[in-house]
């Protein structure tokens, strides 16, 4: 019988599979190595267990103890499992702009999630990196991993993930692909490969806000590099022990919006369903495309599985609401449908002041138009409105038939975006879409810059 005595022993050994459609215009061969094989679906769960075995070697960490990580959550999850089979409790400290997804999946597993903000410094008591720390002091009988500082996490990925590559590949291997985040995969893979054939190209990907790739090109810890941003899984505002910067040859930058639009692509036009770091990756092998040429054998490792993103990158509302989803819109129908049901907010020409602030504030807009016996006879702007209150030109019973400005322009719902936007400008903020049977919808300057992301 063939069976294996835990779910540990079925880390590791995960397909390589080409990639055809995205890399179309790559004259080389693009193979992916697709982690989510492994029982956590991610390419941390072989770090996880080596730094827990370590760990016990050592006697870092007792029977019964308590494992204290900060996680993106994909660690979080290999952390779990190696618990879960060796009896420990696990503590997993998240920033707050990780998936809901991923911290459900870590309290399914029986770990205890605690959530902290993402904008703050990781200096800050606040930031997930103290947080870790401070539990870590705080809880008797507890070890704190630090997957960024913990060499067993590069050294994982030289024993496993390396000789992996280079065996399916035949050694044929001259690039490998992927996300920088703690540093161990590109560190331990790039070591091992490098030391098989030193011509392998090891080529980082980063994300806009991360300090990485300025700091390889120049030895500079540039602070104004960093900034939030939203791909999850690469990218940091530390420079980790793990990053072995000696064995990356480049580091390619990829936008958040083509991470995320990627991400999508792998899963429609390859049929894998893998995260978001895939999705910046393959991006980035696209905009290296003149690093590769016919004969070359390119590996890009995709980190986790797609299913930790589906209320992110693959729902259509959230890539909306920031401009990353490629709807080509049309006209004026087709950009006020992205509101959804959403009912155009009036006001009577004889109500008050107090009455437009109120439902500006409740319905957290910035204009509203004013009627008259069913007719559209001015609006009123937030700015304008707030202004003249503060020069006391006007006062919260004034009627807005008093402060109204000229009607907005009305389209017709067949307008197209370019008649929209030579009808917005500095002196007329808005117009209304006719969408018929005596409907009306608003559209700001705000839903023409979503047309332009």
């Amino acid at each position: 019988m063939k069976y294996f005595n835990n779910v540990l022993e079925t880390i590791g050994n995960t397909p390589l599979i080409k990639l055809n459609k995205i890399p179309k215009d790559i004259d080389a061969l693009i193979l992916a190595k697709v982690e989510t094989t492994n029982p956590g679906n991610s390419v941390k769960d072989r770090m996880a267990l080596k730094m827990i075995e370590d760990a016990e070697e050592q006697g870092l960490i007792k029977p019964g103890g308590t494992v204290i990580e900060g996680t993106s959550g994909n660690t979080g999850m290999g952390l779990a499992l190696a618990c879960i089979a060796k009896g420990y409790k696990l503590v997993c400290v998240l920033s707050d702009k990780q998936s809901k997804e991923k911290m459900d999946i870590l309290r399914a597993v029986g770990a205890e999630v605690v959530v902290c903000p993402t904008n703050v410094e990781p200096e800050d008591p606040r930031s997930y990196y103290s947080v870790s720390k401070r539990l870590a002091e705080e809880t008797p009988n507890s070890w704190y991993v630090n997957q960024y500082d913990n060499p067993s996490n590069t050294v994982a990925h030289y024993e496993q993930t390396g000789p992996e590559l280079w065996e399916q590949t035949e050694g044929k291997i001259t690039h490998f692909v992927v996300g920088v985040g703690t540093g161990g995969t590109i560190s331990g893979v790039g070591k091992y490969l490098k030391e098989k054939n030193p011509d392998v190209q090891i080529l980082g990907i980063d994300t806009y806000g991360s300090v990485f790739k300025k700091y390889h090109e120049t030895g500079i810890f540039d602070e104004n590099e960093i900034y939030p941003y939203i791909t999850e899984g690469i990218g940091e505002d530390i420079l980790p022990k793990n990053v072995d910067f000696s064995v990356i040859d480049h580091f390619e930058k990829v936008t958040d919006r083509d991470a995320a639009i990627y991400t999508r692509k792998l899963a429609r036009e390859e049929g894998i369903f893998v995260g978001n770091s895939a999705g910046a990756a393959i991006a980035g092998i696209l905009q290296m495309k003149d690093r590769f040429k016919k004969g070359d054998v390119v590996v890009v490792l995709f980190h986790d599985h797609g299913s930790r993103y589906v209320g992110k990158m693959f729902n259509d509302d959230w890539m909306r609401e920031r401009g990353f989803l490629e709807e080509g819109f049309k006209n004026a129908r087709d950009l006020a449908n992205t509101h959804g049901e959403e009912e155009l907010v009036t006001c009577g020409s004889e109500e008050l002041v107090s009455h437009a602030v109120a439902k500006m504030k409740a319905q957290n807009i910035s204009q509203i138009p004013i009627t008259k016996n069913g007719e559209f006879v001015g609006y009123v702007d937030e700015t304008k409105l707030y202004q003249q209150l503060i020069d006391e030109s006007i006062e919260m019973d004034t009627p807005l038939s008093k402060v109204m400005e000229p009607p907005l322009p009305v389209v017709p719902a067949s307008a197209k975006i370019e008649e929209i936007s030579g009808k917005i400008n500095r002196q007329v903020p808005a117009v209304l879409v006719d969408l018929g049977d005596g409907k009306y919808h608003i559209l700001t300057r705000h839903d023409l810059i979503t047309t332009l992301a």
